[in-house]
């Protein structure tokens, strides 16, 4: 039923409003009824024609009654007013509650393909991020150093982990203004895209939210084996397997399943040149990553932890969040993972 899903103040004030209504119309038909007498009756029937009550029925029925009907609405103000107050922080939580919920499934309308039957509006982010956020692929044309142009199969990276990886701002930075040199394009006004701040917000919660409550991101322990497993498919394309055929991860392929899509050239659209070379993000080669951190525990914490806005980290970095920064993996790999992957960076 419609009532059913009314909060208990909506209830409250559904059956206050009947009673207004309802006292209206007796109101009038009972007045309408009278307005039927005949001409000259008012002489008896006109109040100020009629005798009043004496002195001692004002002094006690009436004046009680009249008492009486204060001390009720006195008592109706008294209780009901805390009492309905009382309740109020719990609607502002719920209030909060069901405007996240339909950001929710708005994002979910945004991040659907362009051609989707839903209802409301699409934008394709499914299209190349696959339907569950888990990764898929799209065409994307290059350019090289002489101008010649070539289209590619790029890898579109899984989203359904982006809110282990990223902060709230950084995800939003993304969004608005793309990925430079990818098929990922700006989608804010502020970043010359179509979706405005409401929209980006809705995509955000959206991919902030637990699978579970209708929303992109996984559980933790669904993150953690899709980081393993994109470590392992590495270690096989390498050809790193054991005498029953698995795959050994190592530090290399723990880099290649995690951090080379931002530090190796070409690796996006299977053309990796030199490992840890740098494009989206800075080269690690040449000893780069232990003059900025000459402590290996402080590079341990920074992959754990990621760069921080504004804040300085290792030797000479400077955190921003331009483009979304460097993101932290301290939620999707373990310790003895983040190790293996600052001995690999710090060899090459």
């Amino acid at each position: 039923m419609i009532v059913a899903a009314f909060s208990t103040q909506q209830k409250v004030g559904v059956v206050i409003g009947a009673v207004l209504v309802l006292g209206w119309l007796g109101y009038l038909i009972t007045h309408l009824m009278k307005a039927g007498a005949a001409p000259g009756s008012e002489v008896e029937l006109a109040p100020n024609r009629k005798p009043y009550f004496d002195d001692d029925q004002l002094e006690t029925k009436k004046l009680d009654a009249a008492l009486g009907v204060a001390l009720l609405l006195t008592a109706v103000s008294a209780v009901g007013l805390p009492a309905y107050w009382v309740m109020e922080s719990g609607r502002q939580v719920n209030a909060v509650k069901g405007f996240d919920n339909r950001a929710v499934k708005r994002g979910h309308s945004l991040f659907q393909p362009t051609d989707s039957p839903e209802h409301g509006a699409h934008f394709g982010c499914a299209t190349c991020h696959g339907a569950d956020g888990g990764g898929g692929v799209t065409k994307y044309t290059i350019t090289d150093f002489l101008g010649r142009t070539e289209q590619v199969t790029w890898a579109a990276p899984a989203v359904n982990t982006v809110a282990y990886r990223y902060s709230t701002e950084q995800i939003r930075q993304i969004l608005v203004y793309g990925r430079a040199g990818s098929p990922m394009p700006a989608w804010g006004t502020k970043g010359g895209g179509p979706m405005n701040d409401q929209q980006i917000d809705d995509l955000v919660q959206f991919m902030q939210t637990p699978a579970t409550d209708e929303g992109l991101k996984i559980d933790p322990e669904a993150a953690k084996a899709q980081a393993r497993t994109n470590a392992e498919g590495e270690a096989r394309k390498a050809g790193k397997l054991d005498l029953f055929g698995e795959p050994v991860v190592d530090g290399e392929s723990l880099f290649n399943g995690n951090c080379a899509r931002c530090h190796t050239r070409g690796f996006s659209f299977g053309r990796p040149e030199v490992s840890g070379g740098g494009r989206y993000g800075p080269n690690l080669r040449e000893g780069s990553t232990v003059r900025q951190f000459p402590k290996v525990e402080d590079m341990i914490e920074f992959i754990q932890e990621g760069a921080q806005y504004g804040e300085p980290y290792g030797e000479g970095g400077i955190g921003h969040d331009a483009g979304g920064g460097m993101p932290y993996f301290g939620e999707v790999l373990n310790a003895e993972d983040i190790q293996a992957i600052v001995a690999y960076e710090r060899s090459l």
